[in-house]
Formats: structure tokens, C-alpha cells, sequence
């Protein structure tokens, strides 16, 4: 072994050797206060230590709960903060937040109500037989965008066109095919009376199903599904589990839907003019004439036309004109009517 290491070794031994004689003098000579002054001894030796284990001191400031808004009130969803926040000032984007909660709405929307409902008489348009007729139904979303435009379900483009006129903001309905008490035929995946109630069901599932964002459907014919209670009872319990409401086009005086639909809570509203069962001009500008007499006379009247040059050439331009009633969406005409029944 090194001898500078076994003197230093020799003079550690020796030191805890005085110090083992001195704190047995001590002990003999002072008892407890020898016992007292070890802790400071021990400190004395281990600074670092000594100096490390001390409790620190709090914080010169306090803190506290934040303290939310008054006018969000007491509640148990109230949200709980986790953690102590520092008190002093809030921090510039917090102070300003809290701040315009206290002092409300900016005045811009003081004292704002929602939109009245519409006064006068009023009328509702739909166009119906779109899909098939590409550029028909193109013209047709070009209208106000608070005509109603019915898609048939089995045309090809349907699910496109319906989609755009939907971002357009017109209110979309699928025109449902149904059997008619003639020859004519109503398309395909059509509804008739005969079928069971499951294959009703079925085929009205998938009419609804290509018609993108509607809120409703009409009859496409249907003179004679419609005049039929029973056939009509799984329709309207498919339309209120959709939320869907039934625009009944009236084919036949003898139509059950609104009767079905109001026994079912599904809404509903009826036909009053069709614009153009005769399409010649002076015929659909006299429908037109027609219309705007009976919301006159009723309050509220709906109309259903089809995409023809003469309809939709004739329609732009009356709308454009004043004829002393208001142009409203399908579903305000069909409420302002349940509403006024009441």
C-alpha cells in the first residue's frame, strides 16, 4: 500500500478515536445537554445537508381557487379546477373572456328576438318529377331556393341532383312512386296496395335511400295506393321513425293520407292547386292567378308543378313579381296550416 494513503488512514483513525474520548467525557460530564448539543455538532460537520433538509418557506403569495363568473351560478356540472392557481392578475386573454361574459351579449345582439312567424297570406310551391329530366330539374333549382323540389327515387341522377339542390337550400322530398287506379305507370319500385306490409316497407326504404338530405316525400300518381288506409299505415310509421313529413299530391279526392298521417303523428299537407295539368301558358298563368286567390282566401295555399318550359318560364316570372302574398319553404306553409287548424 501507498504511504501517503496509510498515513492518511492512520490520522482518520485517530480523529474518531479523540472524538469517540471526547463525547464519552461529555456525556459523563454534561449527561442530557451533552445529548442536546449532537444534532448541532452533526450540523456543524454537514453543512450541505443541514442546510437542504431545512423546510423551505411558502410562497410570499397565497393561492386560491379561480373563481368563476357569477351569473353561471351554482351547479353540479359546474366545472372543478385541479389544480391551485396563483392569485395576481389573470392573464390577458383569460382577463378579457371573463370580462365579456360579465358584461353580456355585445350590444349588436341586445335585445335580438328570433325571426317572427310570417304574416299575410302565404303560399308553398313544390316541383316535382325532377331526376329523370336533367335539364328541367337543373332550371328548376335555379327558382328561389324556398320552392320545394321533389326527386324520383329510381332516376339515374337522382342522388347527385338531389344532393346539389339540397346546397342550395331547397327543401328536398323523394317522389314516391305509387300505384295509380289507370294504366299509367308509376316506375319502378313502386308501391301498391296488394303488396304485404314488409315489402312496402322495403321498396319505401330504398326510395328513401336515393334521395340525399330530404325532409319529406309526395306521391308520384297514386290514385290508387293513396285512397287505400291500410296500405298507407306502414308508410307513415316509416316517415315518423325518419322524422319525415307527407306532402299528399291529391291525385284522388278519395286520398287517405292526410287522415292516416294526422291518426299516426306524422305531419302532413294537402295539395290545393296543380299548375299545370293543362301546360299551355294562359292555363298555367291562370293556376297562378288561382293559387295566390286561395292563400288569400285561407290563409295558407300550396302549390305542385312539374318541370316544363312553360311551368318554370311563367313561375320565375311571378315570383318576381308582387301579387300581395309571401313565398315561404313547404314545411313553415305545412305548420302555419296545422297551426291555424288548431
Amino acid at each position: 500500500m501507498d504511504r501517503p494513503v496509510l498515513i492518511r488512514r492512520k490520522l482518520a483513525f485517530a480523529v474518531d478515536a479523540a472524538f469517540a474520548v471526547l463525547l464519552g467525557a461529555a456525556l459523563l460530564v454534561g449527561g442530557d445537554a451533552a445529548l442536546a448539543g449532537i444534532p448541532k455538532v452533526l450540523a456543524a460537520m454537514t453543512p450541505r445537508m443541514a442546510a437542504e433538509a431545512e423546510p423551505r418557506p411558502a410562497p410570499s403569495h397565497a393561492s386560491v381557487r379561480l373563481q368563476l363568473p357569477p351569473n353561471m351560478g351554482e351547479s353540479r356540472y359546474a366545472p372543478q379546477l385541479l389544480y391551485p392557481v396563483p392569485t395576481g392578475s389573470l392573464p390577458e386573454w383569460l382577463r378579457v373572456a371573463v370580462a365579456e361574459l360579465r358584461a353580456g351579449p355585445p350590444p349588436a345582439l341586445r335585445g335580438v328576438k328570433s325571426a317572427p312567424p310570417p304574416k299575410g297570406p302565404l303560399i308553398a310551391i313544390c316541383i316535382d318529377d325532377l331526376g329523370e329530366d336533367i335539364a328541367g330539374t337543373d332550371r328548376a333549382m335555379a327558382l328561389p331556393k324556398d320552392v320545394a323540389l321533389a326527386f324520383l327515387p329510381y332516376a339515374e341522377a337522382t342522388p347527385f341532383l338531389a344532393e346539389a339542390a339540397a346546397r342550395k337550400g331547397h327543401l328536398i322530398l323523394a317522389h314516391l312512386p305509387m300505384a295509380a287506379i289507370g294504366p299509367a305507370d308509376p316506375g319502378p319500385m313502386a308501391l301498391r296496395p296488394d303488396m304485404r306490409p314488409e315489402e312496402i316497407i322495403r321498396r319505401l326504404s330504398w326510395d328513401i335511400g336515393r334521395v340525399p338530405g330530404l325532409s319529406g316525400v309526395n306521391n308520384h300518381e297514386g290514385s290508387r295506393f293513396t285512397a287505400d288506409a291500410g296500405a298507407l299505415a306502414p308508410v307513415m310509421r316509416v316517415l315518423k321513425q325518419h322524422g319525415l313529413f307527407f306532402l299528399d299530391s291529391r291525385t284522388t279526392p278519395r286520398s287517405q293520407g292526410m287522415a292516416v298521417a294526422a291518426a299516426m303523428g306524422v305531419e302532413a299537407v294537402a295539395r290545393d292547386v296543380f299548375l299545370d295539368d293543362d301546360p299551355s301558358e294562359a292555363a298555367v298563368k291562370a293556376q297562378l292567378a288561382l293559387l295566390a286567390a286561395t292563400a288569400k282566401r285561407q290563409g295558407v295555399a300550396v302549390a305542385i308543378g312539374h318541370p316544363r318550359d312553360v311551368t318554370l318560364t311563367r313561375l320565375s316570372r311571378w315570383l318576381a313579381e308582387d301579387h300581395g302574398v309571401t313565398l315561404v319553404p313547404l314545411d313553415t306553409a305545412m305548420r302555419m296550416t296545422a297551426l291555424a287548424a288548431r
